[in-house]
């Protein structure tokens, strides 16, 4: 096979990528972009952000430290059925909360912090304000703004509260925000509200100080899971207890402990958590507020990711999706390298949730889009110029092999590898007969015309049989069976693209022209045997070709046909693997050049087969040293008298006797 790549492969390929490049290197790195971005950004993309909340909630679930219950904080409640004792829903009744709250505050509380707001009159206010003012523990009464909070708290009732507060002091208790924000679009709480300058301290804030750093945060709340179903991480207990002469009992509970106070009423004050898509509950705020206190008092404030470490990881991302669509290997290498990439970026936000990093707002979603932003975009253009690329390459290898070699020579262009090996091919040398003689007489355009034409048509034809073109010398075409890609009926396949080469020169020079003097015979030498195949021009060419004596004997079978009248001449070599029945004895020669004899046959279909298998047994008689089978086949030649290789094929036989050989005379 010629040079098939080289400087005009390469000139090729660059000009089709410069043709194609710019608008699918502009759409290409838009996607790009677009991943970046993504991977970055996705939790402030719309339906993105649903995702990412979605897989915070899981991930949140997932991680959330599982706890006994909390032995530092209880719940006191007004239950529906406290309301339905009382006979009275809204507002909750305060004669009843002042008597709790003095046995509560005789059972030595820490600390207690009432989600209740006290924000329009009632009869037995009074009462309730003398209990306040006597209470020795530290007390936070619910406090809220219109000016924060207009649509739940009206001007008019944040007077009263106003007003109401300031009837108590001097005194332990104090006002606290019991402000809580839920996700604006999915009502979902997950971070610390926002805590207001015009407001007093968030209520865990207020009840204790210990870690005054939560004043200003705003980000996820530690939400816990109980540790058992039977065990919720904050105990309840009803407020109608400490209203009855067994309250006393439940000091151990309340002792040393934060109290918090406020509702547990059906559908009164409900908020959807993560824990909602565990179970479907809702959450009351007076709980959510438990959580807030619970991780505060556990100084619990997860650590941030940095902005520049999430841009490293959106790169990343981007980066990985582009390689891996530029892997070629075989599957199972594949998914083990896919599924190495989906556990490490599933699993690090898990890991970084559960080692105490805030991940709301990773955006892990962004992760998977990212990365599906880059494996198409750059398996696309790669797709895109791969498809040009292996146009351009089918369409040249075309040229020199069959469409099956060249493609299996794509899918594994190892077999064109710079290296050689000695592989048995069939070697064919072919020839137009005055040649030299007709270039001298036309003009040098009439040439170039005629001899692409008939390169084409012979090249057609050698890969019609599933040849390769190993090189054109002049008008001579050199081609091989049996690589890159041995078949079982190479054999045939050079026999018969022999016959057809020398009838497509035939038709050929039927057609040459009124111009052009008339055109010879195309001779054809076809030889099986060992030759040293291999690209020989190194990595940036495709210089497949053959080397080795059984290129040379083709070479000089095609030679020999002008001695010996014929017009194809193949060895006894390749005969002997070809199943076709359709060759005729021309002797034993010896081939210019050569000093072993060479046993030839010559493809005859067009002869009868009966005469064919005649003249094979009787070559074969003489040769074995039955001289009466001479005159036999001389009677034959006689009767043939067109036929001037078979008259030469006796004469040669005579000469040379049984069992001998003719020499040749030069090449």
């Amino acid at each position: 096979m010629g040079d098939a790549g080289g400087p005009s492969w390469s000139s090729r390929a660059k000009r089709t990528l410069r043709q194609i490049g710019p608008v699918r290197l502009a759409g290409t790195v838009l996607f790009l972009i677009l991943g970046l971005l993504s991977a970055r950004y996705s939790w402030d993309i719309p339906l993105a952000r649903d995702a990412e909340r979605g897989l915070y909630d899981i991930r949140l679930l997932e991680t959330a430290e599982r706890v006994p219950q909390d032995d530092r904080i209880v719940l006191v409640v007004y239950t529906d059925e406290t309301l339905e004792a009382l006979a009275k829903r809204s507002p909750l009744d305060r004669e009843m909360l002042a008597d709790a709250l003095r046995k509560i505050d005789a059972m030595n509380p820490k600390a207690i912090g009432i989600d209740i707001l006290i924000d329009q009159p009632q009869a037995e206010d009074p009462i309730l304000i003398d209990a306040f003012r006597q209470l020795k523990t530290p007390t936070y009464l619910a406090f809220a703004s219109n000016a924060t909070n207009p649509d739940y708290m009206k001007l008019w009732q944040e007077e009263f509260l106003t007003g109401f507060l300031t009837r108590l002091a001097p005194g332990p208790v104090k006002p606290a925000s019991i402000m809580l924000e839920p996700d604006l679009e999915d009502g979902v709480i997950r971070s610390w509200p926002r805590q207001d300058e015009r407001l007093p301290p968030l209520l865990a804030n207020a009840l204790t100080p210990v870690h005054p750093e939560f004043r200003d945060y705003t980000r996820s709340i530690a939400f816990r899971l109980p540790e058992s179903a039977d065990y919720p991480v904050f105990s309840k207990l009803p407020i109608d207890l400490f209203v009855t002469d067994f309250a006393e009992a439940l000091r151990p509970q309340i002792e040393g402990r934060y109290v918090l106070i406020g509702g547990d009423i059906q559908d009164l004050d409900d908020y959807e958590t993560p824990m909602t898509r565990l179970d479907g509950k809702l959450t009351k705020g007076l709980e959510v507020h438990a959580h807030l206190l619970a991780q505060l008092l556990d100084g619990k404030i997860p650590a941030v990711v940095a902005g520049w470490s999430l841009w490293l990881v959106a790169i990343a991302v981007v980066i990985a999706g582009g390689l891996t669509s530029l892997l070629e290997m075989r599957s199972w290498k594949l998914a083990v390298v896919l599924t190495g990439q989906v556990a490490f970026f599933v699993s690090l936000p898990f890991l970084l949730q559960a080692n105490n990093i805030d991940t709301l707002g990773l955006p892990a979603f962004g992760w998977a889009v990212g990365w599906l932003f880059a494996f198409a975009a750059v398996g696309t253009a790669a797709k895109a110029v791969g498809s040009e690329q292996r146009r351009f390459a089918q369409s040249t290898l075309g040229k020199y092999l069959p469409v099956d070699i060249a493609n299996q020579i794509l899918r594994d262009p190892e077999r064109l590898a710079p290296k050689g090996e000695k592989r048995q091919i069939y070697a064919m040398f072919t020839d137009m007969e005055g040649f030299t003689k007709l270039s001298h007489a036309i003009t040098p355009e009439q040439l170039s015309t005629l001899l692409n034409r008939y390169l084409d048509l012979l090249s057609d034809t050698v890969l019609k049989h599933g040849g390769t073109i190993d090189k054109f010398v002049g008008d001579a075409v050199v081609a091989f069976w049996g690589a890159p890609i041995a078949r079982e009926d190479d054999a045939d396949r050079a026999a018969k693209a022999a016959i057809a080469m020398y009838e497509a020169g035939q038709e050929f020079a039927r057609s040459g022209g009124d111009d052009i003097p008339p055109l010879g015979k195309t001779r054809v030498g076809l030889h099986r045997g060992e030759a040293v195949v291999g690209n020989f021009g190194g990595e940036g060419r495709i210089q497949y070709t053959a080397l080795g004596d059984g290129m040379n004997t083709a070479a000089r079978l095609e030679s020999a046909n002008k001695s010996l009248k014929t017009t194809i001449l193949v060895s006894s070599e390749a005969r002997e693997l070809s199943t076709l029945e359709i060759f005729r004895p021309m002797g034993r020669i010896v081939l210019s050049g050569r000093a072993t004899p060479v046993e030839v046959w010559e493809p005859a279909p067009q002869m009868d087969a009966e005469l064919r298998a005649t003249l094979v047994k009787l070559w074969e008689r003489f040769d074995g040293g039955d001289t009466s089978a001479l005159p036999e086949l001389e009677q034959i030649a006689n009767s043939h008298t067109e036929d001037a290789a078979l008259a030469n094929f006796v004469y040669r036989i005579r000469e040379a006797g049984p069992g001998g050989h003719f020499v040749l005379g030069s090449k």
